[in-house]
């Protein structure tokens, strides 16, 4: 739910910033859809680390 409220209200304020696709908002969403609110958490917690300067860019499915 919280995803969804920033997805909705805050991510279309900052404009197209994610480095990855899919969105991370939209990583999240599908993680915890597929693995739950623990693995699924976990998921996006990494993939949220990743996401600097100096990572990486292009594809990152969920697992």
């Amino acid at each position: 739910m919280l995803v969804k409220l920033y997805r909705y209200t805050v991510s279309p304020l900052l404009g197209p910033r994610c480095r990855f696709t899919p969105t991370c908002s939209q990583y999240a969403v599908e993680a915890f859809a597929k693995y739950g609110a623990c693995r699924g958490g976990w998921l996006t917690i990494r993939r949220l680390c990743r996401c600097h300067p100096w990572g990486g860019s292009g594809p990152d499915p969920v697992p």
